[in-house]
């Protein structure tokens, strides 16, 4: 099972983390599968960051074997959704980039891809117009709208596929809007996709 993800999806995320390139093609990474949180667990803030910060993402589930696979072929390729969080301790990150260095310890380390439960995505009109949105402590800290992807997930899932085969039960999270912030103990997370809540957690 692999994860990926795909980052400067969003141009309200990339402004605000001051990003102001022309992407041409999507932006991606990987999270090893010892990184990924499920079923309500808490998260436990590591020791080696002062920053972690949420950003919360549409996740699709591939339920098919698959390599080059044309865009628009692509939603036969998935069936369900779910909102997750791509932790990312931020100022490992910024000292490994400032560095040239790779970042992926500052993306990938262990449950650093939270996942809620999974649903069908036939429950959406369409799912490229799927509001979502992520409560801290009850309060709103990020709402986005997959219609505001710069590469659509039928055009991630295409492009990926050029380079990873993909295989049932990988997990492909989207990227995030604009509002990505820090978290702390005792923090309560909670997840929507349109209304329905499918991630509920707490941080430790």
């Amino acid at each position: 099972m692999k994860i990926i993800a795909s980052g400067w999806n969003y141009r309200e995320h990339n402004k605000e983390m001051d990003q102001s390139f022309l992407l041409r093609e999507p932006v991606i990474f990987l999270k090893p599968d010892s990184s990924l949180l499920k079923d309500g667990k808490p998260f436990f803030i590591p020791d080696f960051s002062q920053d972690v910060q949420y950003e919360a993402e549409v996740v699709i589930r591939i339920n098919r074997l698959g390599k080059n696979i044309a865009a628009k072929f692509a939603h036969r390729y998935y069936e369900e959704a779910t909102i997750g969080i791509d932790f990312t301790a931020r100022d490992l990150q910024q000292m490994l980039r400032k560095n040239g260095n790779p970042w992926e310890i500052s993306k990938g380390f262990d449950n650093s891809a939270v996942i809620g439960n999974f649903i069908s995505v036939d429950k959406f009109e369409n799912i490229q117009n799927l509001s979502f949105s992520l409560f801290k402590n009850q309060e709103p800290v990020q709402q986005g709208n997959t219609k505001d992807m710069i590469f659509s997930i039928n055009e991630l899932i295409a492009y990926i596929s050029r380079f990873f085969t993909l295989k049932i039960g990988d997990l492909i999270f989207t990227g995030t809007p604009a509002g990505v912030g820090k978290v702390n103990p005792e923090d309560h997370l909670e997840g929507y996709l349109e209304n329905e809540k499918l991630l509920d957690f707490y941080i430790k």
